[in-house]
């Protein structure tokens, strides 16, 4: 499919009404749970993402294959788009989305008033702030959830799944000894900083984990989004996780990262077990610390 010089328009007048006006606010459980469906009209294209972008723009041979699989499903079903757009919810109006344009912009095209839609709360400034002043801890420990912490549907080294219905309501399954090691961390005055560049909200990051039977300090969830200000917001940040902890410790699958946030020194201790010793190995190395000091 060709360009359309008039949707292209009708994305830049878009993006100028928003741009620098929208601000992101928290939806609540209630609303998450309850709107699974949203208008097309109350859905606006991220300013920041690609899709908006004169230089690259929609992609409208994506668009038009999503049309195509749109009309065909709309013979057979309501649900025509079986993934729902990832949204959260914006003032002045509407819900801001985060991944899904094109099947938007299909869903524009063929006249549809309606798409599913999934809302989330994504992790914003105030909520690390609110987060570092409610802590008692000057100790964190970080990991990534992407990478480190939840694993592909059939590796061998995972958590036995939560129970029914749990398991249908938190999908994600943890690798092998992080409830342990969690756990550990928690009885030894860590704050837990988990990051992800998932489109989760922070409270189901926190519920998953209490259902595992530990508690998370902190989930910081879509950290792979652009915004125009995040320079700025980034390094104000990292001043005062500075300030508050003097030290942080980095866990990933080789190795365990011990980082001086004063001076940016780095000690580095490997990690090389298997999966199965994997939490045990990471826990000897924390003791370490915690026989030998500061």
């Amino acid at each position: 499919m060709a360009g359309d010089t008039a949707f292209d328009e009708f994305i830049a007048d878009e993006v100028k009404r928003y741009k620098g006006v929208y601000v992101p606010v928290k939806a609540g459980m209630l609303r998450r749970a309850l709107i699974r469906w949203a208008p097309c009209a109350s859905l606006h294209p991220n300013p920041d993402d690609e899709f908006c972008s004169p230089k690259v723009g929609p992609n409208y041979r994506i668009i038009s294959e999503y049309m195509n699989s749109f009309r065909l499903a709309r013979h057979h079903t309501k649900q025509y788009c079986e993934e729902p757009l990832i949204v959260e919810k914006i003032r002045p109006d509407g819900y801001l989305i985060l991944n899904g344009h094109h099947r938007w912009a299909a869903a524009l095209r063929l006249g549809f008033s309606r798409i599913p839609v999934e809302i989330v709360d994504l992790t914003q400034e105030m909520d690390i702030k609110a987060i570092l002043q409610g802590s008692r801890h000057d100790k964190r420990v970080t990991l990534d959830l992407d990478e480190v912490v939840f694993r592909p549907a059939g590796d061998d080294g995972m958590e036995k799944s939560l129970p029914f219905p749990l398991r249908n309501i938190y999908k994600q399954r943890l690798r092998r000894g992080i409830p342990a090691l969690f756990h550990y961390l928690n009885k030894k005055g860590y704050d837990i900083w988990v990051y992800t560049a998932g489109y989760y909200s922070a409270d189901y990051i926190q519920r998953l984990f209490r259902k595992y039977g530990v508690h998370v300090t902190g989930a910081v969830t879509g950290t792979g989004r652009k915004t125009s200000d995040a320079g700025a917001v980034r390094k104000e940040l990292e001043a005062l996780i500075t300030a508050k902890y003097p030290e942080t410790v980095h866990i990933d699958d080789e190795a365990v990262l011990r980082i001086f946030s004063r001076t940016k020194q780095v000690e580095e201790y490997g990690l090389c077990q298997g999966p199965e010793a994997w939490s045990k190995r990471v826990i000897d190395v924390m003791e370490a610390f915690e026989h030998h000091g500061k």
